[in-house]
């Protein structure tokens, strides 16, 4: 069989740096999208991720053969004038921009769009003024070529309107496609470790990237308050930099026998599923989607109040409690008492249904393509 040589209806562009929620959420969108019909291309800068193994057959990988969104300028113009993609979706700020001057340098007209998943002013914070500089500049000059944001939360909303000055217009929202169609299947798998078979003690659970952002520090303390009170054990899902320093603080609180860090879990569901409790214990985030995974699989929750997501997933605190940054103490108590008096599962539930994975592809599609078919998209049974 010949190959597909037609222009895609969208390309996606995305550096594939880990196994975080950003490339999760970007290639659920993209199964989703192919499961609708839409012919795809996925353009890579960067390709070092497990989840490209789960990719659909019919998604066409381009390599651009960098490993710097700076240095894939001139390959993706070349990419853009060769297979003119009916839209463009760069994924992430530095993607994005290298797309916008991609598009200008490549002669094309092709409808740019950049996705942002998280608080870039929170993520900067402590920085100097000259290094926010360098980051805002290129941003407030080229954001407002592009043909549109789309932010992962109203929070994310503000934070790119306020760098940039985009009027309202100009940024949408649109929630993550968290909840996927194979979610329950894959919750249901066999018990990954005995801690977490029928009859142990209560396990606590928190996943992400082991960096600052996620403030592991601030749960393991917390968890070491919680287990002064009552049987308790906390699993920590992810893996990054500060595996040893975490390591050596759970040994210092006295609760190593009680703390378990796997690593980076392929299915964080079946792990997600048999827990007691999720904490989100972060110093600032975009939309959590590790939050709101283990709410569509019906877990209770506690959350910190940060910048942003959090506020929004838990509605102002009505599914989960929402405590300060940082705040052990705090953190643990609302640990405690959600442990003893639980939310039902079927209200934690329904709290995130707008997360659905075809959910957000509709929106994503009505975003691209102006909420109607054209030309590229006639075909699709299930365009909006």
């Amino acid at each position: 069989m010949k190959p597909d040589l037609s222009p895609p209806h969208l390309a996606i562009l995305i550096s594939l740096s880990g196994e975080g929620g950003v490339e999760r959420m970007v290639l659920n969108l993209v199964r989703e999208l192919a499961a609708m019909g839409l012919s795809m291309d996925l353009v890579l800068i960067r390709e070092e991720s497990r989840h490209l193994q789960a990719l659909p057959e019919n998604v066409n990988v381009i390599r651009l053969g960098t490993r710097h969104s700076a240095l894939a300028i001139l390959p993706l113009a070349r990419y853009l004038r060769r297979r003119r993609p009916a839209r463009l979706l760069a994924a992430k700020d530095r993607a994005g921009r290298a797309a916008l001057q991609a598009r200008r340098l490549a002669g094309v007209d092709i409808p740019v769009f950049i996705r942002l998943g998280t608080t870039l002013s929170e993520a900067l914070e402590g920085r100097s003024k000259w290094r926010k500089w360098l980051r805002y500049r290129p941003m407030r000059r080229l954001y407002p070529l592009a043909d549109g944001i789309i932010a992962v939360s109203r929070g994310v909303a503000d934070d790119v309107r306020g760098i940039t000055g985009l009027p309202e217009e100009a940024v949408h929202v649109v929630r993550n496609p968290v909840i996927t169609a194979d979610l329950d299947a894959l919750a249901a798998e066999p018990v990954p470790h005995p801690w977490l078979a029928d009859g142990g003690d209560p396990v606590i659970i928190g996943m992400g990237r082991l960096t600052r952002q996620k403030d592991f520090p601030t749960l393991l303390q917390a968890f070491a308050q919680v287990s002064t009170r009552q049987p308790a054990r906390l699993i920590i899902l992810g893996e990054g930099g500060d595996r040893e320093a975490l390591t050596g603080l759970s040994r210092s609180l006295g609760v190593a026998d009680r703390v378990l860090m796997p690593g980076f879990a392929a299915n964080p569901y079946a792990w997600l599923s048999r827990a007691r409790l999720f904490v989100l214990s972060s110093a600032w985030e975009g939309s959590p989607n590790a939050l709101t995974e283990a709410m569509a699989l019906g877990l209770p929750v506690v959350a910190t109040d940060c910048r942003s997501g959090p506020r929004e997933i838990l509605q102002e605190g009505r599914y989960g409690p929402l405590v300060p940054v940082g705040a052990v103490t705090e953190l643990a108590e609302a640990m405690v008492k959600t442990l003893a008096a639980p939310l039902p599962a079927n209200n934690i539930q329904a709290a995130v249904a707008e997360y659905r994975a075809r959910t957000s592809a509709q929106r994503y599609l009505a975003i691209l393509f102006n909420g109607a078919p054209d030309a590229n998209t006639s075909h699709l049974e299930t365009f909006p």
